[in-house]
């Protein structure tokens, strides 16, 4: 299993999205996500944040909040942990990524491009301001198949 970090860093109604498009074997391969990354050793997550942050985007975050926890399972992939965040102020300079291309989107965009399905349910989770929760997402390739929200089935099938 891996522990990683996902954070939407807003600037008034957009996003700051992260098209996956240079990146050899990449689970994300042309999907837009948010930034983050993947624990190093000893690190918290918000260690994880504000370095992958700082690596992706060349910004430091200076308000940032712990949203909640996603399990990511997958037939194809190791489970995932992502520890989701939102971030609405920075300083620095944005700047190009290795692993694809950084765009700010509309908040009303996020849901028309290429996105896993189960980012809609945390999305919409974020949007409404939700408590800290626990959301278990699984995938049969690209589908999702299974979503269970703070211990409670939303999707099966």
């Amino acid at each position: 299993m891996v522990n990683t970090t996902l954070c939407y860093i807003q600037r008034g109604e957009d996003y700051l999205m992260l098209h996956r498009v240079k990146k050899k074997n990449d689970l994300n391969q042309d999907k837009w996500i948010g930034v983050g990354g993947k624990f190093l050793d000893k690190e918290s997550p918000e260690d994880c944040l504000l370095r992958e942050v700082e690596e992706e985007t060349g910004l430091t975050l200076t308000s940032w909040r712990y949203r909640g926890v996603v399990t990511f399972v997958s037939d194809r992939w190791p489970t995932e942990y992502m520890h989701l965040f939102t971030a609405d102020s920075w300083t620095g300079t944005l700047k190009d990524c290795d692993e694809g291309v950084l765009e700010w989107l509309p908040r009303d965009q996020l849901l028309k491009i290429p996105h896993w399905e189960g980012d809609e349910i945390f999305l919409s989770l974020l949007w409404r301001d939700a408590p800290f929760f626990s959301l278990k997402v699984c995938y049969q390739g690209d589908k999702l198949v299974r979503a269970v929200l703070n211990g409670q089935v939303i999707k099966e099938g």
